[in-house]
């Protein structure tokens, strides 16, 4: 029998953002089931799921993405967590976002690496 979009979503929801994935899942049952199921299922059971780039290189740009937008920081934050769970370090989680000083100007990129120093003091690493 092979998974749902559902199970393999939730699997390699689990895997990267761990109790911080669950919690944004829960936050939204409340108000909006259906968000919670097509988050799990589209970004994770489809998109994260695939085989065309390792889920270090999905962080990254993730990270990068979430920095440019510039008004994304619980999201940021998550993905920040997530990149270092998936093997990403600091140093290259530091340079993703200083890379967007160049292609999303100063202020996306002063308030992406606040998020990151923010992570990385609660996980101890700064």
């Amino acid at each position: 029998m092979s998974k749902t979009r559902y199970q393999t979503g939730l699997e390699k929801l689990t895997e990267i953002d761990g109790e911080a994935g669950h919690q944004v899942i829960e936050s939204l049952k409340d108000v909006c089931p259906d968000l919670a199921k097509y988050t799990i299922e589209f970004p994770f059971g489809d998109i994260y799921s695939r085989t065309g780039l390792d889920l270090k290189s999905r962080e990254i740009a993730t990270v990068a993405a979430l920095t440019a937008m510039g008004h994304c920081a619980p999201q940021l934050k998550v993905h920040v967590n997530a990149a270092l769970n998936v093997g990403c370090t600091p140093d290259e989680v530091k340079e993703t976002v200083l890379q967007m000083a160049v292609y999303a100007g100063f202020p996306a990129a002063l308030n992406g690496m606040f998020v990151v120093k923010e992570v990385l003091i609660e996980r101890g690493l700064l």
